[in-house]
């Protein structure tokens, strides 16, 4: 504890009562699903090769490659949003480029690669691999059929562990979640990529988790206070666990703030994704999930109610 004074900041018990913030909360988020909906519409997503198609060469070399170096001279050949990330290895990289329109894809991907290899010697390339706009749909098709099954996934165990109430609310939550990250994505124009699809995956992963503990702690004291009215019961079992969620939160932040600011432009569309979506996953646990819980009641336990006297932020 002493090694870390900054803890102490850290409340260890609170009383504020979420739930009265509830309604201007329901307000701000229809906003955002509005604007994110307005820009999904009118400008789209910046979508990446892996979804418009166009050409990959792998590049391999006996030595370890200068991907910055690498970087700058596939730029200098001409090629359209080109991108540059390391491969398996130091020794291996991938260059990924949009083919000029009218020019035939392979016949580009020639001359840049023989540009690329003259300022590389010893450096090698397969054929390069063509993806096609059609192959370019079923990625993206495939992407969200995942979203999906793995949202219904969700659905199912939340249903089994707590009870329908909690599943819906946890997916009608999660589904912010997403429709807000798309929509952040979009008025950015930062580019979605499959790897971004992985980010949409983890930050529904961290969110579910999120809404997890928050049910876990309201059912257990939904049995232990049968009589108290279920929005105290949802402001005590939030005030339990906020020094839970604030360390969690800040110290996944810090890590991954870090990465984003010194990680590059390669890393910065997934680590964005995830920053953000850790964020307002932490937001939609208290004022989404927990708010429809509340709208449509819940069953209590079967044992016996005791009668306890709560804290401030449970006070009617």
């Amino acid at each position: 504890m002493a090694a870390w004074p900054l803890i102490r900041l850290i409340p260890r018990s609170t009383h504020y009562r979420f739930v009265r913030w509830a309604p201007v909360a329901a307000i701000f988020s229809l906003i955002l699903i509005v604007g994110s909906g307005v820009s999904f519409f009118t400008q789209g997503l910046n979508l990446g090769i892996d979804f418009k198609g166009g050409v990959a060469l792998e590049a391999r070399m006996p030595t370890a490659i200068d991907l910055d170096e690498l970087r700058k001279v596939a730029k200098s050949t001409g090629a359209h949003d080109v991108q540059v990330q390391g491969f398996g290895s130091a020794n291996s990289a991938m260059i990924r480029f949009l083919p000029t329109e009218g020019v035939n894809a392979n016949v580009e991907a020639n001359r840049i690669k023989t540009e690329i290899i003259a300022k590389f010697p010893g450096m090698t390339m397969p054929a390069p691999t063509v993806i096609g706009a059609k192959v370019s749909g079923e990625l993206l098709l495939g992407g969200f059929k995942a979203l999906g099954i793995a949202l219904l996934l969700m659905l199912g165990y939340i249903w089994f562990r707590f009870q329908w109430q909690f599943a819906v609310g946890a997916v009608v939550a999660v589904f912010h979640d997403i429709i807000l990250t798309l929509g952040i994505l979009s008025v950015m124009q930062i580019e979605f990529s499959m790897t971004s699809v992985a980010a949409l995956l983890t930050v529904i992963g961290y969110s579910m988790n999120e809404k997890v503990i928050t049910f876990d702690r309201l059912k257990e004291n939904l049995r232990k206070y049968k009589t108290t009215p279920l929005r105290d019961i949802i402001d005590l079992s939030e005030n339990e666990r906020l020094s839970r969620t604030i360390i969690t939160g800040s110290t996944a932040l810090l890590a991954l703030g870090g990465t984003m600011i010194f990680g590059g432009p390669v890393l910065f569309p997934l680590v964005f994704t995830m920053v953000f979506g850790i964020a307002i996953g932490t937001y939609s646990s208290i004022y989404i999930a927990l708010p429809l819980i509340l709208v449509w009641g819940v069953k209590r336990g079967d044992e016996e109610a005791k009668p306890v006297k709560l804290g401030a932020a449970s006070q009617p």
